[in-house]
């Protein structure tokens, strides 16, 4: 399992940033922990669909 960092987001995209040689396969699910939707952790889910840079 990787851990990456929320940099940007811009409507419906999320970009993520993880370290060297640990990006997720595209289309894996990716989830995250949103206050703000509740206090449980991993409460939002997104799916890899770009690699960058």
């Amino acid at each position: 399992m990787s851990y990456g960092h929320v940099t940007q987001i811009i409507g419906p995209a999320v970009d993520v940033e993880f370290p060297p040689g640990e990006l997720p396969l595209m289309f894996t699910a990716l989830t995250v922990s949103n206050p703000e939707i509740n206090d449980r952790e991993d409460n939002l889910v997104l799916e890899v669909a770009q690699h960058l840079g």
